[in-house]
């Protein structure tokens, strides 16, 4: 006969699960370090490669929570579009699967929760006084334990309530008792914040005998779209687009959770006939899985339209010129700097296409006029983000310090571009036009791709050109001065151009070598030995 005993004990195994979920999930995500948000910020290519992406980084750190709240921030900060980040939403679902999968092998097959309370001393042991890798390890290890026990206290938990709780006592035949086990399980992952561990308690309750096959389906297709209120909670108080990015996921999972429930209605006999040839986790498992492959199939040849549908419903932002840096961010210190890289970019190529403009053969100074009143305050706010970056102290030195200079470098080349009465000098000089007009078309191109076409060899020649005109044409003022050809004004103002555009120069050559350094990919292929060499 069931008691409180057995209740508490159920209950306190789906705490000590979700702790042990948080504790392993944090642990995974240490040890993969930088190279999953490098590789979440990067799926530029196709949504294809994001679902694969978001899948395989889901199934690694065990969380699609983590994965989802990741991707709306990496959205919200301009690392991502909304079109890629679509992809990445669709592979959570799926990559999120493989926890029931790992649960059901090593908690209930293989049975590992005795072998964990051995394990867990020198865990906990490696965790505390452990560092670096070891620390890691054992954070993991101790995490994996927790979930195993966990499981396993839930098991018995539940084991000793089946008098009170049998599948002929919960509604399972007809719309409404589908519908009301679908509630069921939204609740329950809601409530717990965890759809790995709801997942896991109806497989605790199917295991013992308490629900049916069926009556589990039903619950798993709402943990499946309960477990988007995360993403919703991320998205709020965030930018316009981060609210899109939620609602594009919970749009997936309410049409996939619809789809579902009719192929349920129509094809029990196959999740019956599989529960009865292998057993009734596998049939489940196998649903779990199979719905979500199969909506992401449904839905990926779609994206677009599911772009377009849901700006929409959740328009955008009119003023796109505006950074967004993500407070919420700055919980992942290696995350907030690519954020605050991102919007460096940003800023960068804003102020690069209006000097372009300016400078160009047919001269526009409206961009940098208006640039002239927003861009101090952006760079403000950029400086103010990256100072509470450093204040964590956990994040990469060399990222931070190039973002530092290059902020610096972007308020002394907007200071310039100010200075507009050195860009007519320049235009009508014929030995400084052709350098200038070089510049300006080196940083058109750089603000089309985000700085990716900022060559610096390129930039170098130019310098190397301007010295050379500059030193010649200086002498030549100086000796035209002397012969009367020129005033001294027309000395100081084409000697004032050729050093500001000198100083332009290098301001443009510093931003695009900080930005290389701020890239650890890039800087990492920098510093690998040429294999050609």
């Amino acid at each position: 006969m069931a008691n409180s005993t057995d209740l508490l004990a159920a209950l306190g195994g789906i705490g000590m699960f979700l702790l042990g979920m948080e504790t392993m999930t944090a642990a995974l995500r240490a040890l993969a370090g930088g190279q999953l948000r490098q590789l979440l910020a990067r799926v530029t290519t196709s949504p294809l490669r994001g679902v694969l992406t978001g899948a395989g980084v889901t199934a690694v750190i065990q969380s699609s929570s983590a994965t989802t709240v990741m991707t709306v921030g990496f959205v919200g900060a301009g690392l991502l579009t909304l079109h890629q980040a679509i992809g990445i939403l669709l592979g959570a679902n799926i990559g999120t699967t493989a926890t029931g999968w790992l649960v059901t092998l090593l908690g209930f097959k293989l049975a590992l929760g005795t072998v964990a309370m051995a394990t867990l001393l020198p865990s906990a042991l490696a965790m505390l006084l452990g560092h670096g890798t070891v620390e890691r390890i054992g954070r993991l290890l101790a995490g994996l334990s927790l979930l195993l026990i966990g499981l396993e206290m839930m098991q018995k938990g539940v084991g000793d309530t089946t008098g009170l709780l049998t599948p002929d006592m919960i509604p399972g035949d007809g719309v409404w008792g589908s519908l009301l086990l679908v509630m069921v399980g939204l609740v329950v992952t809601v409530v717990i914040q965890s759809s790995s561990a709801a997942v896991a308690l109806a497989l605790v309750l199917l295991g013992s005998g308490a629900i049916s096959v069926m009556q589990a389906a039903m619950m798993v297709v709402g943990m499946n779209v309960g477990t988007t209120f995360t993403a919703i909670l991320a998205s709020l108080g965030g930018s316009r687009v981060m609210r899109q990015a939620a609602v594009a996921n919970l749009t997936f999972n309410l049409v996939t959770a619809a789809l579902a429930l009719p192929i349920l209605w129509l094809g029990h006999g196959a999740l019956e006939w599989i529960a009865e040839t292998a057993d009734s986790l596998t049939a489940l498992l196998v649903f779990h899985t199979g719905f979500n492959v199969v909506g992401t199939v449904l839905f990926l040849p779609f994206t677009q339209q599911l772009v377009d549908l849901v700006r929409r419903w959740v328009p955008d932002d009119k003023d796109e010129a505006r950074i967004r840096l993500d407070p919420t961010l700055l919980r992942d210190s290696d995350t907030a700097l690519m954020a605050a890289h991102a919007a460096t970019r940003q800023l960068a190529g804003q102020l690069f296409r209006s000097i372009a403009a300016a400078m160009s053969s047919t001269p526009d100074y409206r961009a940098l006029s208006t640039l002239g009143q927003t861009l101090p305050p952006a760079l403000d706010e950029l400086s103010e983000y990256l100072a509470k970056i450093g204040a964590a102290r956990d994040h990469d030195p060399v990222a931070y310090s190039a973002l530092l200079h290059q902020t610096d470098h972007l308020m002394r080349l907007a200071a310039r571009a100010q200075q507009t009465s050195n860009m007519p000098v320049l235009s009508e000089d014929k030995a400084l036009r052709r350098p200038s007009l070089l510049l300006a078309k080196s940083l058109e191109r750089a603000a089309l791709d985000g700085l990716a076409s900022l060559d610096i060899n390129r930039l170098l020649r130019i310098e190397t050109l301007l010295a050379k005109r500059a030193a010649k044409h200086r002498r030549g003022m100086l000796l035209g001065e002397h012969a009367g050809l020129y005033g001294v004004r027309d000395v100081f103002q084409h000697t004032d151009a050729m050093r500001w555009l000198q100083r332009v120069l290098h301001h443009v050559q510093r931003i695009g070598e900080y930005d290389r350094a701020a890239d650890p990919v890039k800087r990492d292929r920098a510093t690998q030995p040429d294999p050609a060499a």
